[in-house]
């Protein structure tokens, strides 16, 4: 027999209070006396009561839903972000949809985001990397939609736009420093696909930190990869064939230098005595690579954590009527990334 539904009714006539009372309660409000906070509480937890988040929601003219557009869960990064994101979710009560676009470049960003609005969610969460000029509809479109919108991932930092997102240009500094400090002489480096910000912003910031060491010759070649251990492993044969002096390798993904191993070991080459190597994501596998990887870790899941604590304090402010009167001002979240160091490479020179 299916067990009947506790309604807030019975919750208030067996707290003896009234039913708006278990509503504050319930909607954790300050206006309860905190004896009749507790008892109720109690009550909630003796009876079993569930509240009924569609009615609830519609109570308040929220869904507590959040609508999560997401691209690229083949890869390392963007799971690590739905992984902040769902648990960060479900800590503050949100549930999620998750629309998977399989070409970042999609055209059809109205049918998108007309789609999740249409299903009345509170706000939607854009993890899209930023490719070619796949965020170009992102100012001025985001302003017109009803419920807010936050970007995880690509252009992060610029002040139009309320984003979160990894220093990518500081990834680039942390490799290519550790890497001077080792006593490189001549360092190549295989990005990731050219028309990817996050892979742009890394090679600027490894071209800025060689071309400030003031040693002539560091600046090695730059070949392009595709993310995968594949192209880490082609780009090291076409790095070498370009610049054989070339004693050091950052390479823009972990994937890509685990490629870069396998390379050296079938060329001989010494990791990291002739050929020191430097990865990104410190991707779990990476400690167990051989040698360890040296990589740069990004603190993914906290991009996802934040994103959904900063959309929720722009829903809470649309629940408020703070608009158009009082907007929120477009806010932005850089996170920043750390060096973890292993065998990979050859540790820092000793002052003299």
């Amino acid at each position: 027999m299916t067990r009947q539904r506790v309604t807030i009714r019975e919750v208030a006539e067996a707290a003896g209070v009234s039913t708006q009372t278990v509503s504050r309660v319930l909607n954790n409000r300050p206006d309860v006396a905190p004896e009749t906070f507790d008892r109720v509480q109690q009550i909630i937890a003796e009876v079993g009561y569930s509240p009924n988040m569609l009615a609830r929601g519609l109570t308040q003219g929220r869904s507590h839903v959040l609508g999560v557009v997401a691209f690229g869960v083949e890869y390392f990064g963007p799971t690590r972000v739905l992984t902040g994101i769902e648990s960060q979710a479900a800590e503050m009560g949100y549930s999620i949809t998750l629309n998977l676009i399989h070409r970042p470049e999609t055209d059809d960003v109205n049918g998108v985001l007309e789609g999740l609005v249409s299903r009345q969610v509170d706000g939607v969460l854009w993890a899209i990397p930023q490719v070619g000029r796949n965020l170009d509809w992102w100012p001025e479109r985001a302003k017109r939609l009803p419920t807010p919108v936050v970007l995880v991932g690509g252009m992060a930092g610029q002040e139009s736009l309320p984003s979160v997102g990894i220093d990518n240009r500081t990834i680039g500094r942390l490799a290519a420093e550790h890497l001077l400090a080792g006593g490189a002489r001549r360092v190549g480096l295989i990005t990731g696909p050219s028309r990817w910000w996050e892979a742009r912003e890394r090679e600027a910031g490894w071209r800025e930190t060689l071309a400030q060491s003031g040693l002539d010759g560091v600046t090695g070649p730059v070949v392009e990869g595709d993310w995968s251990a594949t192209s880490g492993e082609a780009g090291l044969h076409q790095l070498l064939a370009a610049s054989p002096d070339i004693d050091a390798v950052f390479a823009s993904n972990d994937q890509m230098a685990l490629g870069v191993l396998h390379a050296a070991h079938a060329l001989g080459l010494r990791v990291p005595e002739d050929l020191s190597v430097v990865g990104v994501d410190d991707i779990a596998e990476g400690k167990h690579f051989w040698p360890p990887l040296t990589t740069v870790h990004q603190p993914l899941i906290d991009a996802g954590i934040q994103a959904v604590t900063g959309i929720d304090e722009d829903i809470r402010r649309l629940a408020q009527r703070r608009r158009p009167a009082e907007p929120r001002a477009p806010w932005t979240m850089r996170l920043q990334p750390r060096l973890i160091v292993r065998e990979s490479s050859r540790p820092p020179r000793q002052a003299i």
